[in-house]
């Protein structure tokens, strides 16, 4: 074949789905990260009226899981909340029930409110109380059930636009709408709750942690452990990371999960990461520099933190702020991508 002018020679390379590298060299290889994501803030207090609206207005025919899902302004189609990550909040009301189902992606949920529900996992029921971690490994069998009297609702985290991008998600439904109670209820979280004191007489079965529910008396139990005077990370704070009890490691391959206490007026030295997170306000108020942008925040609030983004937690109040965090950390390490700057302040 014989090629008249380069003009020619791009429609051809069109034609045979081809593209020349050099046309394309600096958006293949940036210099640094450069994510689609934004930082973005949502507000809990503006989207609980929104939520408990559609448990009126929506039968869980219409509505299985009744989830708000957080989408990130730069992330719409497909939907999520940073690169990786999803986040949304999910509600269940009392007499209610979900479907069992199972898929690949890693989940799982971190109470916000409400008591008297439960979520049982390949067949563990595990109860729900606010500030409570609770885990579901890829392909689990999982379903809730509420026999409270007010209305249940908790922060989901999943990893589906990563097992998405990879083209390795399953799904599928459970035989029967809820699952049977085939072991003692919440017996992972009482036989690993006792920190580096594991049954010697099981053995890892799989990657991800085996503690079902990590409870928050747990959690304020390790809070006030440490002493007031304790030095802490000069960017998060008291931080304290959920551990599998088998590695020491991350709870999820795919995900981390941390609770920091931010002291009274705590102001966070400046960081960046090329983890992707994801923040929820457990309890108080201050406010986060992400880029150029500051957001302030409340109870309950869940922001977006970008990958490779200098970020700066501040508690400017008088009380505690506990901020949970979860990040696509374990997935960069595992792939020797993570890195941690931590500039100099004001820079």
């Amino acid at each position: 074949m014989t090629v008249e002018s380069s003009e020619a020679a791009y429609r051809t390379l069109d034609e045979l789905a081809a593209a020349p590298l050099w046309r394309h060299y600096g958006s293949l290889f940036s210099p640094e990260p450069r994510s689609v994501a934004v930082p973005h803030r949502w507000d809990y207090a503006a989207l609980r009226p929104l939520m408990l609206h559609f448990t009126r207005t929506l039968s869980l025919d219409e509505a299985e899981r009744r989830v708000l899902m957080l989408v990130n302004p730069g992330m719409q189609d497909p939907p999520a909340t940073v690169n990786s990550l999803f986040a949304g909040i999910q509600i269940i009301l009392p007499g209610e029930t979900a479907q069992a189902h199972r898929h690949t992606a890693n989940a799982f949920r971190f109470i916000i409110e409400g008591a008297s529900a439960y979520t049982t996992v390949d067949g563990e029921r595990l109860h729900m109380n606010p500030g409570d971690l609770l885990l579901t490994p890829g392909w689990h069998w999982h379903d809730h059930r509420h026999e409270g009297n007010d209305p249940m609702m908790w922060l989901d985290g999943l990893d589906f636009p990563l097992t998405n991008a990879f083209e390795a998600g399953f799904f599928e439904l459970f035989g029967d709408r809820v699952q049977k109670s085939l072991v003692p209820d919440d017996l992972s979280s009482r036989r690993f709750i006792h920190g580096r004191l594991n049954p010697a007489w099981e053995q890892p079965e799989r990657l991800s942690s085996p503690v079902g529910n990590y409870p928050w008396r747990e959690t304020e139990r390790a809070f006030a452990a440490i002493a007031d005077d304790a030095e802490g990370s000069e960017s998060e704070g008291i931080v304290l990371e959920y551990t599998n009890p088998w590695t020491g490691g991350s709870v999820l391959p795919t995900m981390d999960c941390r609770i920091s206490r931010l002291r009274p007026h705590f102001h966070g030295q400046p960081r960046r990461t090329t983890a992707s997170a994801v923040l929820h306000v457990v309890q108080g108020h201050g406010y986060v520099e992400i880029g150029e942008e500051r957001f302030d925040f409340g109870p309950k609030d869940v922001l977006a933190l970008p990958g490779w983004q200098p970020y700066r937690l501040v508690n400017p109040t008088a009380e505690d702020t506990f901020v949970f965090s979860y990040s696509n950390r374990p997935a960069l390490q595992a792939l020797g991508m993570w890195r941690d700057d931590q500039p100099a302040a004001g820079a």
